[in-house]
């Protein structure tokens, strides 16, 4: 493909695709949710289908199982998307190409940390509250409040990468289209080449030398843990 045109590399592709359209799903579903099971704050009037809720639960579990890799992948490969270390002096060149990359990445990391909250908050419920009329939980009100954060994160995200980099860039991460390097027959031994470098050693090299990202990965992940063990001790 031209060089000049947007390229994504295709794993990220394929996991951004993946995820984000589960995710799509999952916040549609909530809504309809929202407006058959509560709409105390009003909504569009849609048709009351209580079977909306397990609809919802599915695509939130599927976005609960592709996002700690999407998230590995955005904070170790990806991180030039995301915010730097020079951020905050970026930030003070309001106007400029370099402001608009950054407040580019920081809607991408904003995402990240958004949907941590959604489906942190999705796991903390119990799938019995809404058909059963129990709307006062402070879990439930955290998800609304996690649901709205990430509708609102995703409209900048959007923005922003039709800001910085118009319909090429949108339409980049659906093309399916890669260069030789990115074929798929090389991703395994690339993950037996990245397993192979984790020796002890490395991994208190890795821990002594912790840095934004990996801090942000761990919590993340850590998140992401904590959100499949809990419900197990309800």
């Amino acid at each position: 493909m031209p060089a000049s045109r947007p390229y994504q590399p295709l794993l990220l592709r394929l996991l951004h695709g993946l995820t984000g359209g589960c995710a799509i799903a999952a916040i549609l579903t909530a809504y309809w949710t929202y407006t058959t099971y509560d709409n105390r704050w009003g909504g569009l009037p849609l048709p009351l289908w209580r079977a909306v809720e397990g609809i919802h639960g599915t695509f939130g579990l599927w976005t609960l199982l592709l996002f700690p890799a999407l998230t590995i992948y955005a904070l170790r490969r990806g991180q030039n998307r995301l915010l730097q270390t020079n951020t905050a002096d970026h930030l003070q060149q309001i106007g400029q190409p370099i402001w608009w990359y950054t407040l580019h990445r920081a809607t991408n990391s904003l995402m990240l940390l958004a949907l941590t909250t959604a489906l942190f908050t999705g796991k903390m419920m119990d799938s019995t509250w809404l058909p059963q009329g129990e709307l006062t939980h402070a879990w439930y009100y955290a998800h609304l409040t996690a649901w709205v954060g990430l509708v609102m994160a995703l409209a900048l995200h959007l923005l922003m990468s039709a800001k910085i980099g118009g319909r090429p860039l949108l339409l980049s991460i659906w093309d399916w289209r890669f260069r030789p390097q990115d074929h798929p027959r090389h991703w395994w031994p690339q993950i037996l080449q990245s397993h192979k470098t984790w020796s002890l050693d490395a991994i208190a090299l890795w821990v002594q030398t912790l840095t934004a990202y990996k801090v942000a990965e761990i919590s993340i992940l850590l998140s992401l843990a904590i959100a499949w063990i809990a419900p197990l001790f309800k």
